[in-house]
């Protein structure tokens, strides 16, 4: 694994960044229920595959950033910070997943999928292979890929539902109006408004989501 520095916050920090994703992760696991259970009800198994996606990878996401903030082993702490890192790749494809395959089903939609997907994977495996020269350019990734939609955006606009649609752009807007605070290093709890910011992208996403698959 490549060298990893940790970032130094006060105890009050942690422990807010901890608790905001904490309570996140659990919402999440409940969310993934009730996604399996209203992909079932409505007996598509492409909607039920592509929501355990989201609902996964939403998990994930939320879990390791938890453990990083909240253990104090730096040894563990480098490790658990790639994975967090891994994570936001994880989830940027699982939240295209559900929208390409479970409402596009097209072959412009699988080609998304796909590329979305191969741009994640080769995002965790620079994190993995070389984590501090890739933290400027993968927040670039991390905005870019998730407005790449817009390739996409007419069609996938046209299947969603209005309901759906606007909480897709408003999750969208919240991811990216969170990053100014990610890099205001100086801003006492900036970290914490960051995962404000996360959490609300993901609330958006979820109910986008919800309305696809229902």
């Amino acid at each position: 694994m490549a060298s990893v520095s940790l970032k130094h916050y006060s105890l009050g920090e942690e422990i807010a960044h901890a608790t905001i994703h904490g309570l996140a992760a659990l919402g999440a696991l409940v969310g993934l229920g009730i996604l399996v259970a209203r992909a079932a009800s409505v007996g598509d198994p492409w909607h039920a595959t592509a929501g355990v996606v989201f609902g996964l990878t939403m998990t994930v996401l939320y879990t390791a950033s938890t453990l990083y903030h909240a253990i104090a082993s730096p040894q563990i702490k480098r490790v658990l910070r790639v994975i967090d890192h891994c994570a936001i790749f994880g989830l940027i494809a699982g939240t295209y997943t559900p929208f390409t395959v479970g409402v596009l089903r097209s072959a412009q939609g699988f080609a998304l999928c796909a590329a979305i997907w191969g741009l994640a994977i080769a995002g965790m495996a620079a994190k993995c292979l070389c984590f501090e020269r890739f933290r400027r350019l993968s927040i670039v990734m991390y905005v870019g890929m998730g407005w790449l939609c817009l390739v996409a955006g007419r069609a996938l606009f046209a299947a969603l539902s209005p309901e759906s649609r606007w909480c897709l752009l408003a999750g969208g807007v919240a991811y990216t109006a969170g990053v100014p605070f990610y890099v205001w290093k100086r801003l006492p709890y900036h970290h914490a408004v960051w995962h404000g910011f996360v959490v609300a992208g993901s609330v958006f996403h979820y109910l986008a989501v919800l309305w696809a698959v229902g």
